[in-house]
């Protein structure tokens, strides 16, 4: 394809990308940068019938006329990233210094917000993406060797998580695992254990939102490693078949090779969307025991005080965060393509 050509043809999407996520990420950087400014103070003096007294009042005009001209507010640098509510610089040396042995120092860590919601982003990441990527894989291989008949029926009852809205989803399933859902009171018979409760539980919270997030995104990998066994070539089965390969063999010397650009591209689609889980902490109202990034994020943008400052740092440390997942898939499928040409 000439320069031109490819020019005319990538301005469109380029222009789309400017606009949608290079300017919004310049926009958080820069917001994250500014802290707003305090309100201005002014000593008056308050003269009754019983003498003089003075107060300290906020001036609203000198305050607004401040904001005025400061829209953004007054410039900090990285003080924001080092606070307390996000890297706690100074709080994480006091707690090395403090603690024992790395036990109790991790223990000090989640009592700080961002480390809090750090470990459970990233346990939920590299726990559901794997799992979903087996299931899907599984689900895909099953369906492809079912009869031709009943395919259909079985392909839309796998479709169903992805096609539930996500809140939903997790609204249906908190419901049913309640201690009077049909999920909750089998657990509790189960255990034998009348007074258990998985919304009382950290570890128990964590497991069921692990759960859902793998019953919810499987479907995707699924439908993308299904649509990749309709391309998978015949005569290399029935090679390994006459070699006398088990259906096993042919899974894992035949069959996954051909599906691994696919594996790369669920792991990279999922990896984006699962470091980034708000739904499940909503519709479950778990941020007693689990919260990420995202619902941080969401956290500092409601209210009445709607701390934009600090909602940018995290929006720009979660678009760190994931392009640091993302970066080792990235290099190996450009290594294995430079490696073909």
């Amino acid at each position: 394809m000439k320069h031109r050509t490819f020019f005319w043809f990538f301005l469109p999407t380029g222009l789309a990308m400017m606009l949608f996520i290079a300017a919004p990420l310049v926009s958080i950087i820069m917001q994250s940068m500014f802290a707003p400014h305090e309100a201005v103070l002014v000593t008056v003096e308050n003269c009754g019938p019983f003498g003089c007294q003075q107060e300290t009042i906020v001036d609203q005009e000198a305050t607004r006329a401040l904001r005025d001209a400061q829209p953004l507010g007054r410039f900090v640098g990285l003080d924001i990233y080092f606070d307390r509510g996000h890297l706690a610089v100074a709080e994480v040396a006091q707690a090395w210094r403090n603690a024992d042995d790395l036990g109790a120092f991790w223990t000090r860590l989640q009592n700080l917000p961002f480390y809090r919601a750090m470990a459970f982003t990233l346990t939920y990441t590299f726990t559901v993406t794997p799992l979903l990527i087996v299931l899907g894989l599984m689900i895909a291989l099953g369906v492809n060797a079912i009869n031709a008949r009943i395919k259909g029926v079985v392909i839309f009852f796998s479709l169903l998580p992805m096609i539930v809205t996500p809140l939903v989803g997790s609204l249906i399933l908190f419901w049913m695992i309640d201690s009077r859902g049909i999920l909750g009171t089998a657990i509790q018979w189960l255990a034998d254990d009348p007074d258990l409760s998985l919304k009382a539980s950290t570890t128990l919270t964590w497991v069921m939102l692990i759960v859902y997030g793998v019953w919810h995104s499987a479907p995707f990998a699924f439908v993308v490693f299904y649509a990749g066994l309709q391309t998978l070539p015949m005569d290399q089965i029935e090679a390994a078949q006459i070699d006398g390969a088990t259906r096993w063999q042919q899974v894992r010397f035949v069959v996954i090779p051909h599906l691994m650009p696919l594996v790369t591209f669920v792991a990279l689609i999922q990896l984006m969307d699962n470091f980034r889980v708000l739904e499940p902490i909503v519709g479950f109202n778990a941020q007693a025991h689990a919260t990420s990034l995202s619902w941080t994020i969401l956290n500092d943008l409601g209210g009445e005080t709607r701390q934009l400052s600090a909602a940018s740092a995290t929006s720009v440390m979660t678009v760190i965060g994931v392009a640091i997942l993302l970066t080792p898939v990235l290099v190996r499928t450009w290594r294995d393509f430079k490696g073909k040409t």
